[in-house]
């Protein structure tokens, strides 16, 4: 809670000043060129890289580590939690878990998302998870072993994410991939430059690797 006021109480400060005391006070890393809006970012470690952003009203709280690589964005009302690896009320039996949220250089999570960062989401280099309300779930209930389970959820370099996705624990989109709108990403996939689609979300087609989204050298697509 002390936490969250201070950052409250900073707000209208200016940017540069504003950076400079959220370094002082929390260790935060941020490059002079980065920067946060109007938004509460709590976790253990912030690294924010040369051009990286996070928007306005997005909520970050309960992580270990968040990475932003060079020109990463974060935008608007997106909603990001993790449990730390200090609370021993539960995954007990994962000691190697990682609550953290790392977005790759040029890669993007647009607006109004939920992330949940129990365990690693990670966001590969020029990928977008585009469009608005979609999910990602690192957690759930391990029926067998009858107890809470976490597993990254990884999206590769160059991959495209459409509205309203779900992403479940240990799921992985291949680079250069798309995931249709509406689909749930349950499974680990393999074969790169693919169409994902459906509920749950299989291999469609192949795609064209010369594709211009394949190949661009600048990130986020306005």
């Amino acid at each position: 809670m002390i936490k969250i006021l201070v950052q409250l109480a900073l707000m209208p400060l200016p940017w540069p000043l504003r950076r400079r005391l959220l370094s002082a006070f929390f260790g935060y890393r941020i490059a002079p060129s980065a920067r946060i809006r109007w938004s509460i970012v709590m976790a253990d470690q912030v690294d924010m890289e040369p051009g990286a952003r996070i928007g306005s009203l997005t909520y970050v709280k309960g992580l270990g580590e968040l990475l932003i690589e060079e020109n990463g964005r974060l935008g608007n009302l997106n909603w990001v939690t993790g449990l730390p690896k200090s609370s021993t009320a539960f995954f007990k039996e994962q000691p190697d878990r990682r609550p953290a949220l790392v977005i790759r250089s040029n890669a993007a999570i647009t607006h109004r998302h939920l992330i949940d960062c129990t365990d690693l989401v990670e966001i590969g280099a020029y990928a977008t998870f585009a469009g608005w309300g979609s999910q990602i779930l690192t957690h759930a209930i391990d029926f067998a072993a009858n107890r809470q389970s976490a597993l990254p959820v990884r999206i590769g370099a160059y991959a495209f994410v459409g509205t309203r996705c779900v992403f479940l624990k240990g799921a992985y989109l291949p680079e250069r991939s798309i995931l249709a709108a509406g689909s749930v990403l349950s499974t680990h996939e393999t074969q790169t430059d693919s169409l994902y689609s459906g509920v749950r979300a299989t291999w469609i087609k192949r795609l064209d690797t010369g594709l211009a989204y394949f190949q661009r050298h600048l990130g986020f697509v306005q």
